[in-house]
This record gives structure tokens, C-alpha cells and sequence, in this order.
């Protein structure tokens, strides 16, 4: 069966079934009679929250990322359990990565991560009306939480010192945000 734009998966198999992830390698035929074999890898889709407080100011966290080999700063994010909204998702990483429990949660971004070779989907959300309770990170996480001004993280930006792409797309957009500018849409 067609996708609605026209690409067709015609047969595949399943190379790798992992916790976090699958692989697969599919036959395609893509718009315009393109044939070829995608390496794919299925992911059941993450979540993410900008958490803003009262004063502006946002939480990060940092934590080592062995496929960056990294210590890098990002938003609280993880991937959503089978049968969990976006939003319950995203409430539960917030609650587990740095003790905060969010009041509201406004939708400010979906999108695909890396949409050359991953159907991962990622859910962005900006969290307000914040209250603190005691964190519950799972047993192999070394997070790191700090609170930055605006500024701050956008300086931290410009230094390259942050350059993962969930937490440049929810900076970008609360950057333009604050600035009263809000997002177009076409």
C-alpha cells in the first residue's frame, strides 16, 4: 500500500530488535519509481519539556552520551512508554529526570529527528506552574539539573556549548517567544 506521498514499502526484514530500538531493512519504491533497499531504524517515538519557572529562567540537565561521547547539556526527554500519551510521557520524564511536576503543558513542536534513516517522532512541550518533588531518575542515569537564565542558555549556544537538536528547536522558539514574536505558520 502507498504512503500519501506515494512511496511503497514492497518487502524487508527485521536485522535487530533492541530495548530502545529496531532495525530494519526494507525494499522501497519511492515517488517517481525510485527502487532502492533504507536501512530504517523504528522507534517508538520521545518526548521532551522545556521547563520554565516563575522567573523566566529554565532547567537543563547535562549527562554523558556514549554515542556522542559527551557530557551534553539537554532538556529532560526520554522515550514514551507503550500505551503513554505524549503529555504522560512527558509529565513522567520531568518528574523522573528532575524532581519537577508541571501544571501546564503547551505542545510547541513535533518532529522527526533524523528522518534519513530513523521514523522516530519527537514530542516538544513547554512546561509552566513547576513544583518541585523528589526525583526518580532509573538505575543507569547520572543526571546533572541547573537552572539557566534565557540568556544564559542562548549564550551557551553561541559557545557551542549546546548543540543537541531538541534543546536548540525549544530555546529557539521560547527565544522568539519572549520576544513576542510568535511561531509563523504557512
Amino acid at each position: 500500500m502507498k504512503d500519501a506521498a506515494g512511496g511503497e514499502r514492497l518487502g524487508g526484514r527485521r536485522l535487530y530488535e533492541g530495548k530502545v530500538l529496531a532495525l530494519d531493512l526494507d525494499e522501497v519504491e519511492e515517488p517517481g519509481g525510485v527502487r532502492a533497499m533504507r536501512e530504517v531504524v523504528r522507534h517508538s517515538g520521545s518526548v521532551a519539556v522545556l521547563p520554565v519557572h516563575e522567573d523566566g529562567s529554565i532547567t537543563l540537565v547535562r549527562q554523558y552520551r556514549w554515542p556522542a561521547r559527551a557530557l551534553v547539556w539537554e532538556l529532560p526527554a526520554g522515550r514514551r512508554d507503550a500505551g503513554e500519551t505524549p503529555e504522560q510521557g512527558a509529565r513522567r520524564e520531568l518528574v523522573e529526570e528532575v524532581g519537577l511536576e508541571v501544571e501546564r503543558l503547551e505542545k510547541i513542536a513535533e518532529f522527526w529527528t533524523t528522518p534519513g534513516f530513523c521514523d522516530e517522532v519527537m514530542h516538544l512541550f513547554r512546561g509552566s506552574g513547576l513544583r518541585a518533588v523528589p526525583p526518580r531518575p532509573e538505575q543507569d542515569e547520572r543526571i546533572e539539573a541547573r537552572r539557566f537564565t534565557l540568556d544564559q542558555a542562548m549564550g551557551a549556544v553561541a559557545r557551542g556549548e549546546i548543540r543537541e537538536g531538541k534543546t536548540l528547536v525549544a530555546l529557539l522558539l521560547e527565544a522568539r517567544r519572549v520576544e513576542g514574536q510568535p511561531p509563523e505558520a504557512s
